[in-house]
């Protein structure tokens, strides 16, 4: 499983979507940090006072608990494991039946790399760009921040499952997108919310991926959003691994 990992980490740094996928993160934040410095300097004081007492780690999770974080990560690792099939990667190492367990763990450890990876960009430029842009933020101790990008991470590393499992069902690009632009946007969870409440049944909403990151996170959670945050990501990352190791079960590579 981690030799695969190994192989898998050298051929995510030579994957042409990885650094697309970096390059329209940067871009994505730059653009909100742009439009923040677009308010702050606004002569409407209730919209210009938003971002007066507002501190790094509230900032952060402004942009970052905003959904795009999870749409990046959804659709990058979407791509990446479609490039085994694509490649026929897949077929070489698993030919063998009992390699295909392996490979589902090596996929559940590669998305959370992945993650981890796009979630510190994120939180490197939303912590560096306000500087040069002048936003009045106020210092967040970098206890904090570790703690706040630790949690956010954690429903990004479930949601990008989400990718692992649509590639192996499909074998395709299609459904993976578009989940993770509907449902990492909170769509999804609009739409559950609005049966939820058109039938008096419980908020069920609330324990979608993208809520999770939304709400729970934000902007440092406690003990019980923390036990929120464990609870969907196990859950859901459980989930789709359960799945997935179906799916490669059941049908051929």
């Amino acid at each position: 499983m981690f030799n695969l990992l190994r192989m898998d980490l050298r051929r995510l740094l030579h994957t042409r979507s990885f650094y697309i996928m970096l390059a329209v993160t940067v871009a994505i934040i730059v653009f909100m940090t742009a439009m923040m410095t677009f308010v702050d300097d606004e002569p409407d004081a209730e919209m210009s006072g938003e971002l007066v007492g507002m501190t790094q780690v509230e900032f952060i999770h402004e942009c970052g608990g905003s959904g795009f974080l999870l749409i990046m990560i959804g659709i990058g690792v979407t791509l990446f494991v479609h490039s085994d099939f694509s490649s026929g990667f897949v077929k070489n190492i698993c030919f063998a039946r009992p390699r295909r367990l392996e490979y589902v763990l090596s996929k559940v450890l590669m998305a959370g790399v992945y993650s981890a990876i796009f979630t510190a960009l994120s939180v490197l430029l939303l912590m560096a760009l306000p500087i040069p842009a002048g936003l009045p933020l106020t210092a967040s101790p970098l206890g904090h921040i570790l703690k706040y990008s630790f949690w956010i991470w954690l429903p990004c590393w479930a949601f990008g499952l989400t990718g692992v499992l649509l590639v192996l069902l499909t074998r395709g690009t299609t459904l993976g997108i578009l989940a993770a632009v509907f449902s990492g946007g909170g769509v999804v969870a609009m739409l559950v919310q609005i049966l939820c409440q058109r039938f008096g049944w419980p908020d069920l909403a609330q324990y979608m991926l993208s809520m999770v990151a939304s709400r729970q996170c934000a902007p440092m959670p406690g003990m019980e959003q923390m036990n929120m945050i464990l609870g969907c990501a196990a859950a859901w990352a459980g989930f789709y691994l359960a799945g997935s190791l179906i799916v490669m079960e059941k049908r051929d590579i």
